[in-house]
């Protein structure tokens, strides 16, 4: 028996708990060899501990150093800061790691195969943002500071080309806007032409593209296109982008990873409009599921786990009705179960 793999779980708000017991189902029918310490988090933390991200679930990721997500509801009022900026904040997870893979053919583009490398904790989304008072208008004038460090511009550039070597892709694509934002953008431009001058050249091709013509190019022709890294907001907005070429955000998987803790989720809401109806895809938490496997070395369960929902969605041509097919979240759940013991 394979030794087993302490991680933290959060179901979540809203369809969390619904998506998480179907990912639960499916990787307990695979084998997975993760012992499972249950956390709470989102609005659930402001119900059961009155605080969003309790002291509990910190403990608890301190310790696995490992944890999947369900999706989190920020409660609104109150102060209030979102669970996930925190979590990233609290262990460092700088690398926001976003794949973009085809699992149902026929839509508006097929056979996409990329991954979008988006920098976690820098840019625009450090939050110093303040107001200037004109007159009696207090909201006459908004400022927001973005910051990126050379090192943290370091960081995140070593690590999409260390992964885009690891899988074997072919070229990496610095996203920016220094044109514009000269220092700003520019610092991580510069910072990525000197990382791949110094460590990869030879190894692997790099290119940059502004920001804006990256948008177009990749609902032109995304196939020209492997590895994209770039800073927190545009690969915030380039990230959701490349996941509509795949079918939307119910496909679509992330991972938070920092070099003392990973957590892997759904990025998707939570929501909670579809809450217990059983109407809930979980797909994106299963290839979640999928890249923590791989990131504990199992990579033989996660290709297993990953064929399984081809085949179920494909073949077995189960599929819930944001896929445009009828099937509830249990019966989609059984028949993964059912490829997985067949």
């Amino acid at each position: 028996m394979s030794t087993r793999i302490p991680a933290t779980l959060i179901p979540g708000d809203g369809i969390g708990p619904e998506i998480v017991d179907a990912t639960l189902a499916v990787l307990d029918a695979l084998g997975a060899p993760f012992e499972w310490d249950t956390q709470i988090a989102g609005l659930e933390g402001v119900t059961q501990a009155g605080d969003p991200l309790p002291p509990a679930t910190l403990d608890s990721i301190r310790r696995t150093r490992l944890a999947l997500k369900g999706p989190l509801e920020t409660p609104s009022g109150g102060g209030y800061r979102s669970s996930n900026v925190r979590l990233r904040e609290e262990f460092q997870l700088y690398a926001n790691l976003r794949p973009a893979r085809t699992i149902v053919p026929g839509g508006r583009f097929d056979d996409i195969d990329l991954v979008v490398v988006r920098e976690n904790l820098e840019g625009l989304y450090i939050g110093h943002e303040h107001y200037v008072q004109i007159d009696d208008d207090p909201h006459a004038v908004a400022m927001a500071t973005g910051i990126n460090t050379r090192a943290g511009c370091r960081r995140i550039v070593e690590f999409a080309f260390q992964h885009a070597i690891a899988t074997g892709r072919r070229k990496v694509t610095i996203v920016h806007k220094a044109n514009i934002m000269k220092a700003l953008t520019g610092i991580f431009k510069e910072t990525a032409e000197q990382v791949f001058e110094a460590r990869y050249k030879g190894r692997i091709a790099m290119e940059t593209v502004i920001v804006d013509a990256c948008a177009m190019k990749l609902v032109l022709d995304p196939w020209q296109f492997d590895v994209v890294v770039t800073t927190n907001l545009f690969g915030d907005i380039l990230s959701d982008l490349v996941a509509g070429l795949v079918g939307g955000l119910g496909l679509a998987p992330g991972a938070n990873i920092g070099a003392d803790a990973a957590i892997f989720e759904a990025v998707h809401g939570s929501a909670p409009d579809i809450a217990g109806q059983g109407k809930a895809n979980p797909t994106a938490l299963l290839l979640a599921a999928a890249m923590m496997l791989e990131h504990v070395q199992r990579h033989e369960l996660a290709l297993r786990l990953r064929q399984a929902i081809q085949d179920t969605l494909n073949v077995d041509q189960v599929r819930t009705g944001d896929l445009r097919g009828s099937a509830s979240t249990a019966a989609y759940t059984r028949a993964l179960v059912a490829r997985l013991k067949g």
